[in-house]
């Protein structure tokens, strides 16, 4: 099974997260909680009237764990490095070995540096759409890949974006994750027997 490890779990480590495992990808997400998030208040993320930064963190990463991500809180990534056809995943506890990694880990660039990743003028590390770096394989999303434009649903967005290009090109093919009614129920009622 391929297996994703996400750095960073803010809306994009978080949406990368969700995307991969609900799809069936082996995923690994390391969180330090060292998100803005906790600052601030949504009223501008489509579809959120009003939440506040920790009570929508938490409810992420609830919704998360119920995907099945392995969610490794408070475990810090100290390194990344090329190792065969993936990576070596560094942690305080131990080592990971990955297929893919998204760097999730806001305007700390450090990781994309030490991979050889390519950087913009700017500063910000040079991503595409789908946002893959130079790197293939390695994706940098969120505030790591632009300058100013750091808004929640903005990271989110680029996590998906990276997640459903890891799917894309695991499965041959453009991935779409869309659920209709029929498959939410069933989605749905899946997570309900898990609880249980």
């Amino acid at each position: 099974m391929t297996n994703v490890v996400i750095v960073g779990g803010g809306p994009a480590g978080l949406s990368a997260g969700l995307f991969a495992s609900k799809n069936g990808l082996d995923t690994t997400l390391f969180d330090t909680d060292g998100t803005w998030m906790h600052k601030a208040h949504l009223f501008n993320f489509l579809g959120v009237g009003s939440v506040g930064g920790s009570e929508f963190m938490a409810t992420a990463r609830q919704q998360v764990d119920d995907f099945g991500v392995d969610r490794h809180q408070g475990e810090k990534v100290t390194g990344v490095e090329a190792a065969g056809d993936g990576f070596a995943v560094t942690t305080e506890e131990g080592e990971y070995d990955a297929d893919y990694v998204v760097l999730a880990t806001g305007a700390n660039r450090d990781l994309a540096e030490s991979l050889g990743c390519e950087f913009d003028d700017d500063d910000t590390v040079s991503v595409g759409v789908s946002m893959e770096t130079s790197v293939e394989g390695v994706y940098a999303t969120g505030a790591m890949a632009r300058a100013e434009e750091w808004q929640a649903v903005i990271s989110a967005g680029d996590g998906a974006a990276a997640a459903l290009n890891i799917l894309s090109n695991e499965k041959g093919e453009h991935y779409h994750d869309f659920d209709v009614p029929d498959t939410a129920a069933s989605v749905f009622g899946d997570l309900i027997d898990d609880e249980e």
